[in-house]
């Protein structure tokens, strides 16, 4: 027999059949539930978190959140790759500092996010003790980021302007380390024009 998510019983019209085979899961649904879980990390973090705030804050019944996900675990780690899936953007701009400060100026939007400023540093925590977010947050944020390191480098030294052999970690760890830093350790505001002097720093470094 086909299941349904219940909730919420009046937006469903009587008359439409479920087709057959598995649960038919709502999209409404499912994107309640991811926000509610976005909602009650930044309220209460990861250890604190339970299914049953979640299921509240959302306006359903557990039963929904667990015909999605199994544990509060695997919806952190779903919240987390839906969230690096927008990535960083390659530039091609024409020249690493154009590369470099375009990176930069889409860095300093996604480390501003709510989910960058506050959830990450949570589950960087909680990944002591759970080494899947350790191995989530690694493949879904800085695996992508290094695509995007290796490609910048290359170009740059198909260009001329970078030596052959050029490391693609260490530009990223000169690229996005400050800023990371700056942003969401120290959460302290971008002085005018820090994102263009950084960018030559990390030039100059690159090209010593």
């Amino acid at each position: 027999m086909t299941k349904t998510d219940p909730e919420p019983p009046a937006s469903r019209p009587p008359s439409r059949r479920a087709p057959a085979g598995a649960a038919v899961l709502r999209e409404d649904v499912t994107d309640a539930i991811r926000k509610a879980v976005f909602e009650e990390l930044a309220a209460v973090g990861f250890a604190r978190m339970s299914i049953e705030g979640i299921a509240r804050r959302a306006g359903v019944g557990k039963t929904a959140v667990y015909r999605r996900w199994k544990s509060k675990l695997s919806l952190v780690l779903d919240l987390v790759s839906v969230f690096a899936e927008q990535g960083l953007p390659v530039p091609h701009t024409g020249s690493l500092y154009g590369d470099i400060r375009a990176l930069l100026a889409v860095a300093s939007l996604a480390l501003r996010h709510p989910i960058a400023s506050q959830v990450i540093p949570d589950l960087l925590v909680e990944s002591v003790r759970h080494p899947e977010i350790a191995d989530a947050i690694k493949t879904a944020l800085l695996d992508g980021q290094q695509g995007v390191a290796a490609v910048v480098v290359r170009e740059a030294v198909e260009r001329g302007e970078l030596a052959a052999g050029a490391d693609p970690d260490r530009a990223l760890d000169l690229i996005v380390g400050p800023l990371y830093w700056r942003l969401v350790v120290v959460k302290g505001p971008l002085p005018k024009g820090y994102l263009d002097d950084l960018a030559k720093s990390a030039v100059a470094a690159l090209t010593a």
